[in-house]
């Protein structure tokens, strides 16, 4: 599946915060914590506890999200299929950031290991 320029502008404007409780509810349904969430958040952006609320705060969308990030060096490492598409060959980087993160978040809500996921 090859992403659009379409696709790739709405995920840009998505404002973080809206997609964040849908975020903590999938981890809290499969019986993992706000707390692992934040780590694998953290793992993979750099924010602690006060910058990730800062960022759900100012209602920041993904492009302001991912520019404010200091990105894992390892998320290259994070491959497989999410949302139809094979994160390792979306071409657009910020889609690409967003969909590292819907990645490591599913990992934790199907059960894997933190320090699988933390790779």
């Amino acid at each position: 599946m090859k992403s659009t320029a379409g696709h790739d502008e709405r995920i840009a404007k998505m404002i973080f915060a809206s997609v964040y409780p849908h975020y903590l509810e999938k981890v809290e349904k499969k019986g993992r914590t706000k707390e692992e969430l934040h780590q694998v958040i953290k793992w993979l952006t750099g924010f602690d506890e006060q910058q990730l609320q800062d960022q759900i705060d100012q209602k920041v969308n993904f492009e302001t999200f991912f520019e404010n990030a200091n990105l894992n060096v390892n998320a290259s490492l994070i491959t497989g299929v999410i949302c139809g598409y094979r994160v390792e060959e979306i071409i657009n980087p910020l889609t690409r950031k967003a969909r590292y993160l819907d990645k490591v978040i599913d990992e934790l809500a199907k059960g894997k290991k933190m320090e699988k996921i933390l790779r």
